[in-house]
C-alpha cells in the first residue's frame, strides 16, 4: 500500500503564502494548515489528561506512599493511506512506565483507547486495546510499544470540488480577495468542519485515574 507519514495534532487552519509562480500569481495550496485541509487522513494525537495512569495500591488514597506504578504515553506516530475508498491509519505509541516496588518479577496489562471523532466531536467508533509491560526482578521502569488503527470513508472525509478550488485558486496581487484568507470563508469553514477526522488515542482511565490527572 502506499503509506504516507502523518504529522498528528490539531489541523492548523491557517493558510499560508507559500510563494509567487509567475505573473505574480499567489500560489497557496502547498502551506502546511493547507496541506492538511486538503488531505482525507486523520489528524492524529492524545488528548489532554489521557495520556499519563498513575495506579495506587488502595482506591482512594492518591499518596506517595500509596503510589504503585506511573505510565505514560510518547513517540506517538502514524501513517496513512488515502489511495482506496476506505482511508487507513495507523499510529503506534510507546509507553514507558515506573513501578515503586521493585522486588520481584511482574508483568502489568494497561488498556488504551482508539477513538475516531468526525467535526470534532461526533465519535464515529471507538476500541479498547491492551499494552503489556514487563518488570523484571529488581528493574524499576519498563516500555512496551501499542498499535492502533482506522478506517474512514474517503468521501466523507474529502472537500468537494468547488471547495477545494477556492482555497487553492492562484490569486493576483490585484484580485479583490487576493489579501483574504480563503480557509476564513463560511462555506469553507462549514464544509472543513464537516470532512475533518481526529483520531484519538490514550490510556482507557478511570474516573479517578481521569480525575487525577487533571487536578494535579
Amino acid at each position: 500500500m502506499a503509506f504516507r507519514t502523518r504529522v498528528f495534532g490539531a489541523v492548523a487552519l491557517a493558510a499560508a503564502v507559500a510563494g509567487c509562480a509567475g505573473e505574480g500569481d499567489l500560489v497557496i495550496d502547498q502551506g502546511v494548515g493547507i496541506t492538511a485541509v486538503l488531505s482525507s487522513c486523520p489528524s492524529v494525537g492524545i488528548p489532554d489528561y489521557t495520556g499519563d495512569v498513575t495506579v495506587f495500591l488502595t482506591a482512594g488514597n492518591p499518596t506517595l506512599d500509596n503510589l504503585d506504578m506511573t505510565a505514560s504515553m510518547t513517540n506517538l506516530r502514524s501513517v496513512c493511506d488515502e489511495s482506496g475508498e476506505r482511508v487507513y491509519s495507523e499510529a503506534t505509541f510507546d509507553v514507558n512506565a515506573r513501578r515503586a516496588d521493585v522486588s520481584g518479577a511482574r508483568s502489568v496489562t494497561l488498556p488504551y483507547y482508539v477513538t475516531v471523532l468526525r467535526g470534532g466531536s461526533a465519535v464515529v467508533t471507538k476500541r479498547v486495546g491492551q499494552v503489556t509491560l514487563n518488570f523484571a526482578d529488581g528493574q524499576e521502569r519498563a516500555s512496551a510499544t501499542g498499535k492502533a488503527g482506522s478506517f474512514v470513508d474517503r468521501a466523507a472525509s474529502t472537500l468537494p470540488a468547488d471547495i477545494r478550488e477556492k482555497i487553492t485558486r492562484r490569486r493576483r496581487p490585484g484580485d479583490v480577495d487576493a489579501a483574504l484568507d480563503p480557509l476564513s470563508a463560511p462555506e469553507v469553514k462549514a464544509a472543513i468542519q464537516r470532512t475533518s477526522f481526529e483520531m484519538l488515542i490514550g490510556f482507557q482511565l478511570t474516573e479517578d485515574q481521569l480525575a487525577y490527572n487533571a487536578t494535579r
